[in-house]
């Protein structure tokens, strides 16, 4: 469903996104205090001032996707919006803090989109996408599926190894934002990327 389809999202307008904070007056750190202290438009503010980033993890994150869906760039970062709004109980810590949650809730949108195309193939009661290369398409589906419910094996093996792929493979993340998401050095990520794909690699293979 495309989000213009999407029923009225409450109090939250699209415009938040799109208002430009003084950068001088409130900062990541700021806003997200605040949000622990439960202000009720600190989340609307701190997505206004990290919209831009957000918006480029995205489209990193779908450049060349073809899970069949039609989730685009801005339908991804605002489905994140909500996601995060939603968590309430979170304890935001900082920046990193922040951006580690967005890649986990683009990994959760993703896998849920992944699921209803294969829920769509086997008619399971939803009207089928239109699909130019079928084939390809499952094989990215079965693909994201696998890694995602291999992540919940690595994770008890070595949690910060699953988060490394959370962030690489499922939002899109740089190394440098990888390191900043999860409080460590870049080169510590290439290291864990390298490390976590070569166990996704046996895993997979299995």
């Amino acid at each position: 469903m495309h989000m213009s389809d999407s029923p009225a999202l409450g109090t939250w307008t699209m415009a938040a996104f799109h208002q430009s904070p003084d950068p001088d007056r409130e900062s990541v750190a700021d806003l997200l205090l605040q949000v622990r202290q439960g202000a009720p438009d600190a989340m609307d503010r701190l997505f206004s001032l990290v919209y831009a980033q957000l918006r480029r993890i995205a489209h990193r994150r779908l450049q060349g996707e073809r899970l069949g869906h039609t989730l685009s760039t801005t339908g991804l970062v605002h489905e994140t919006y909500l996601k995060l709004v939603d968590q309430s109980r979170i304890d935001w810590q900082d920046r990193g803090h922040f951006f580690a949650m967005a890649a986990r809730a683009m990994r959760q949108i993703l896998v849920d989109y992944a699921r209803r195309y294969h829920t769509q193939r086997r008619g399971g009661g939803l009207q089928r996408v239109a699909l130019t290369d079928g084939s390809a398409v499952e094989e990215q589906a079965d693909l994201m599926l696998a890694v995602h419910e291999a992540l919940g094996r690595l994770a008890d093996v070595n949690e910060r190894l699953s988060q490394v792929v959370e962030c690489r493979y499922f939002a899109g993340l740089t190394e440098e934002e990888t390191a900043v998401a999860l409080g460590v050095t870049a080169r510590t990520v290439g290291r864990d990327w390298v490390k976590a794909k070569g166990w996704l690699y046996q895993e997979l293979r299995g």
